[in-house]
């Protein structure tokens, strides 16, 4: 399987993407389309489930959208004018077909498609009271106690019970739902993970971003507000609001890296937030040189606002291969090694002697940023002063995002000043918690009332999280191990 980030192996990756269609012909293409335009949210596989107003059909399969449904056979394999679709990037659950969503079963009421993104902060503790009570489970995802919760309540109506199972579950969701009946789609009372609607002709589009409604020509109308449930069938589009309203939490985090820089997050371009983060480093963390050079491609944005407050040139210092998915080559650690330069290279006549500003988005291990500290040094960069577009990763992210353990975090480790020894740059400076909210065009953050969840910088869980709370000495169920904030 090819991957789409060069430096992979060092990267928080968002657990997926979601695409829906309810009311078009040829859903299924459409859906494969707004997939393509999601994945980035998620590489390891991808999937298609249909509705032809008698069967259900899915294609699921491990790998790229490009490569398993641009296929006339794949695409005729899913007729129907209502579609829902999925890539995936796991963090709960291992990595086998069993997992790739949409996930489906059938129910008393008939079937059931669900895709999910984000992570159920509670799924353990209720997957083992589900199996004591007679429940069995055909995967390791969290997202299959979404279908046995629907699957065992005693609501009468499908709506009710799908709410009544929304009440049971904690953490972070956005939905998309097929039944004989219509789509549902909802997010999470605190908004933590995205989804937006749109509209092309008749049909009602649901996407995790605003560029996939571009991707397919569709009309961006609002996003599903956080605790809303919307449901649309033949005749009708309605929203009901079950839950209690709460201050949303939205993820900070699609600002800083998830989100495609063209789509639009909150009403706000997320080009223009990564911009201003780059302008607020600069004010925070200026610092003489030559060049701005960002990490590509995901340094770019905050790296053009850096050269734009600062005054300092922007330059394309690093190179990037948009060719090479995994290093190809295997056999020894210094063939390994000289793999890195398939994917990224120094611009080297632009660096001999310069003094230069490297911008990226985040630092997690740490691994990727020592490779690409001395690739400007080894090119001749007599200088080398990091700054980074988000503040220090130092928690576990319990909502959908891929982190290490804590104790693999840099940050969590490290000091900034050990930090900068140990990936060998001059200095190294995060734009802070305040100036990332400023970017955002608030004063700062508020403490007890945050606007965004924040936890991986701050520790500010906004849930329980009771499979995390619970877990010392229990079956993990194969989930992954996290560690303690």
């Amino acid at each position: 399987m090819l991957t789409t980030n060069p430096f992979d192996d060092d990267k928080l990756r968002e657990e997926c993407g979601i695409f829906g269609v309810h009311g078009a012909e040829s859903a299924a293409a459409i859906v494969a389309l707004g997939l393509h335009a999601l994945q980035h949210r998620g590489q390891e596989a991808a999937g298609i489930t249909s509705w032809d107003d008698h069967l259900f059909h899915s294609h699921r399969a491990m790998g790229h959208v490009a490569g398993n449904f641009d296929r006339d056979e794949i695409i005729r394999s899913l007729p129907g004018s209502v579609a829902c679709g999925h890539v995936r990037y796991s963090t709960t659950g291992e990595t086998a077909i069993r997992n790739v969503q949409p996930l489906f079963a059938e129910l008393a009421g008939g079937g059931f498609a669900v895709a999910h993104n984000g992570n159920l902060s509670n799924a353990m503790h209720l997957k083992r009271e589900l199996v004591r009570r007679g429940s069995i489970f055909q995967s390791t995802s969290d997202t299959e106690t979404i279908i046995h919760l629907v699957a065992t309540s005693t609501y009468p109506t499908l709506i009710d019970r799908f709410i009544d199972a929304l009440r049971r579950i904690e953490g972070a969701y956005a939905l998309i739902c097929m039944t004989p009946e219509g789509m549902i789609a909802c997010r999470d009372p605190l908004g933590i993970r995205p989804l937006v609607m749109g509209k092309l002709g008749d049909a009602t589009i649901f996407a995790s971003e605003t560029v996939a409604l571009d991707v397919v020509g569709a009309e961006f109308v609002r996003q599903v507000d956080p605790g809303e449930i919307v449901i649309v069938s033949d005749t009708l589009v309605r929203s009901i609001r079950p839950f209690a309203p709460v201050r949303p939490r939205p993820c900070v985090f699609e600002h800083v890296y998830f989100s495609r820089p063209d789509s639009v997050v909150d009403g706000t371009s997320v080009y223009s937030v990564r911009k201003q983060i780059g302008a607020e480093l600069a004010r925070e963390a200026g610092v003489d040189a030559d060049y701005v050079i960002p990490v590509p491609d995901s340094g770019v944005p905050a790296a053009i606002g850096y050269a734009q407050e600062s005054g300092v040139p922007f330059e394309l210092g690093i190179i990037r291969s948009h060719y090479v998915g995994r290093t190809f080559i295997q056999p020894a650690d210094n063939i390994r090694h000289l793999g890195v330069k398939l994917k990224h290279n120094a611009n080297r006549a632009l660096l001999q002697g310069k003094k230069i500003v490297l911008i990226d988005d985040s630092i997690v291990r740490g691994t990727t940023s020592v490779k690409i500290v001395q690739m400007l040094r080894d090119a001749g960069a007599s200088e080398v002063h990091m700054r980074i577009a988000s503040p220090p990763t130092r928690h576990s992210c319990f909502y959908g995002v891929d982190t290490p353990e804590r104790g693999k975090l840099l940050a969590a480790r490290m000091s900034v000043e050990e930090m900068a020894a140990f990936i060998n740059a001059d200095s190294l400076a995060f734009i802070s918690v305040d100036g990332l909210y400023r970017a955002l065009g608030e004063r700062g953050r508020v403490a007890q009332t945050p606007s965004h969840c924040d936890a991986c910088f701050t520790g500010d869980y906004p849930t329980l999280l009771t499979d995390h709370d619970d877990s010392q000495g229990q079956d993990q169920l194969i989930l992954e191990e996290r560690v303690p904030a």
